[in-house]
């Protein structure tokens, strides 16, 4: 196949809070998948905090004073949708694909926990036990330390050096100052992209993102990863 066969006529916006707007017109079936990511993984952490960004994308599903906990997941189901989310090193994502007449409920949802989550201390001790849990898996597994020793040994100082989900002392320190702290840093609309694919029109689809995220103020750029890696001395 030639390049032209993996054209894709993605449409690029930035509203004047930061935030990035990808749309992708599909019409093959009538859904839409919304999806926020942002630029934060376990590379903007550090020691004592390992695991806090896994940790807060848990904390996503807890509600915002608008849309109690769990109401987020609830909300996306009773329109047929599914949802979910993932940390890696160097990003969180949250998606949701629903009918693409349910497109304004997504965004509304997203720009609401963008700045106004709750993090109840109740919650945040329930969630705790819960990414106890996913922490103890690669433990269980016959490949799992190895690759938490590989990836150690592999980077000496770059936040590389520890696995995305921490380490299991720092997930049981982690206090809700801390998770607050992270989010009023990374979830921020100038550190943020927005990515709408489906069965939509994007001259009316910008329209409703910025009735949605325009009121999110931006904040200060996030701090760059530090430290930097020292020079490996290994084969090139």
């Amino acid at each position: 196949w030639g390049q032209e066969a993996f054209h894709l006529d993605i449409k690029e916006f930035r509203l004047q809070n930061g935030l990035e707007v990808l749309i992708l017109e599909d019409h093959t079936v009538p859904l839409v998948t919304v999806q926020v990511w942002y630029r934060v993984g376990s590379r903007n952490e550090r020691p004592g905090i390992t695991g806090i960004s896994h940790f807060l994308e848990h904390m996503m599903f807890k509600g915002t004073p608008k849309y109690g906990p769990g109401i987020y997941s609830q909300l996306i189901q009773r329109y047929g949708g599914t949802q979910n989310a993932f940390t890696s090193y160097d990003m969180t994502a949250y998606y949701s694909v629903l009918p693409a007449a349910r497109l304004d409920l997504a965004l509304d949802l997203e720009a609401d926990r963008m700045t106004n989550l709750l993090l109840d201390p109740t919650e945040i001790k329930a969630e705790r036990e819960v990414v106890k849990e996913e922490r103890r898996l690669p433990e269980n597994t016959p490949t799992g330390p190895m690759h938490e020793e590989l990836g150690a040994l592999a980077f000496k100082a770059h936040p590389y050096h520890w696995p995305i989900i921490g380490w299991m002392s720092d997930i049981e320190a982690i206090s809700r100052e801390d998770l607050l702290a992270h989010y009023k840093t990374y979830y921020l609309p100038n550190n943020a992209t927005v990515i709408i694919v489906g069965d939509v029109d994007s001259g009316p689809t910008m329209e409703a993102v910025r009735r949605y995220f325009d009121p999110v103020p931006s904040g200060p750029t996030p701090p760059p990863v530090r430290p930097p890696e020292p020079a490996q001395l290994g084969e090139h």
